[in-house]
C-alpha cells in the first residue's frame, strides 16, 4: 500500500521557495543543523546524557568540518567566522567527553581544520 502525499502539499511550490533561497543560506542552515546535531549527540542540551552518542557526534562534527572547508570560497568570513568557532568549541567538547581522546590531528574534522588544541 502506497502512501499519497496530502492534497495541500505543492511540490511545485515547495520547488520555486528553494529556488529562491541563495546558496550561502542554505549552506548556513546546513551548517548549524549539524551543528545543533552533533551538539545534542555530545550530551550539550538539557537532556544531557539522554541522546549522547560519540560516534554519532564524530560523524556530524567531521561532515560539519567538511562543508566549512569546501564552502569556505563560496561564504563570506561574515558567515564563516562564527561557524567556524562554533566547530572549534564541538571538536573541544568531543575531546573534553571523550574517555581516551584522540591523538592532535586525528579527532572529528580535524584532518579539514588541522589540530585542535584546548
Amino acid at each position: 500500500m502506497s502512501e499519497t502525499p496530502p492534497e495541500n502539499t505543492d511540490f511545485d511550490a515547495m520547488t520555486r521557495d528553494i529556488a529562491e533561497v541563495p546558496a550561502v543560506e542554505v549552506i548556513v542552515t546546513v551548517a548549524v543543523n549539524l551543528m545543533s546535531a552533533a551538539a545534542v549527540k555530545l550530551g550539550l542540551t538539557e537532556e544531557g546524557d539522554k541522546y549522547k552518542d560519540l560516534d554519532e557526534a564524530r560523524k556530524l562534527i567531521t561532515a560539519l568540518a567538511g562543508l566549512l572547508d569546501a564552502s569556505a570560497t563560496e561564504i563570506s568570513s561574515f558567515h564563516a567566522a562564527p561557524l567556524r568557532d562554533g566547530l572549534k568549541s564541538l571538536q573541544l567538547a568531543f575531546r573534553e567527553a571523550s574517555i581516551v581522546p584522540d591523538e592532535p590531528g586525528q579527532g572529528p574534522g580535524e584532518k579539514y581544520t588541522g589540530p585542535v588544541y584546548g
